[in-house]
């Protein structure tokens, strides 16, 4: 499943977002890819510590919590600290596949890819080049998306990012472990939701919302991993 979940931050908070990161630290991007990405990858990142991105990470980390359209596609366990990285002009990152396990930075513990995530902080108009192309099961899908609109993907899918001609192009990257391992479990849960919550709302006192609600939780249930 791939979806855009539109308004995951505030202007607002972009703005503010923005301006701690332009006067935070960059380096090479390479520093934080594996052997195969490291060869096909060419942007700057703020490093995995800085002060900075710990503390714009936790509030888009908030701002997901709270934003029901997400919760429900990605039925989160554990998400990865948000990453930032920027691409300025002839920056580019090749077609890769994001690595399967990531390590929680400064625990050891280990998180399975299940989605990948691309919040913009750049608008559109402010750049060119720069799309994220993504390998879905129907083609390639190209995204470039409004500044605080997030989109999510599985990590197993083959994805780039073409090349800046002009301007820069900023985001925060991130990954995280759902309860539901497999994509099509949680893209017919996702949709099952939606259903409920759409006909919940025609149809309040309707005795098949509670049963369908059951369904839900009880497929959730049999199919969510908690470990």
């Amino acid at each position: 499943m791939l979806l855009e979940i539109p308004s995951v931050l505030a202007p607002a908070q972009v703005t503010a977002a923005r301006a701690a990161l332009d006067a935070a630290e960059w380096v090479d991007g390479r520093a934080t890819a594996g052997h195969q990405g490291a060869r096909v990858k060419n942007n700057q990142q703020i490093p995995v510590d800085h002060p900075a991105g710990r503390q714009v990470g936790e509030v888009i980390l908030h701002a997901l919590g709270g934003n029901a359209l997400f919760m429900s596609a990605a039925l989160p366990l554990h998400i990865l600290p948000p990453l930032f990285n920027r691409y300025a002009t002839g920056q580019t990152f090749g077609t890769h596949v994001d690595g399967s396990v990531r390590t929680v930075p400064g625990t050891g513990r280990r998180l399975r890819t299940d989605l990948s995530c691309t919040l913009f902080l750049s608008e559109p108009e402010e750049y060119e080049g720069g799309e994220l192309v993504i390998e879905d099961t129907y083609g390639s899908k190209t995204v470039k998306l409004p500044s605080g609109h997030l989109i999510l993907y599985p990590s197993t899918s083959l994805h780039h990012v073409t090349p800046v001609t002009r301007g820069t192009r900023l985001c925060s990257f991130f990954w995280l472990q759902s309860m539901i391992r497999d994509d099509q479990h949680r893209t017919l849960l996702f949709q099952m939701d939606v259903a409920i919550q759409r006909f919940g709302m025609e149809n309040a006192t309707h005795p098949s919302v509670v049963s369908l609600t059951g369904i839900y939780h009880n497929l959730l249930r049999q199919w969510a991993e908690m470990g």
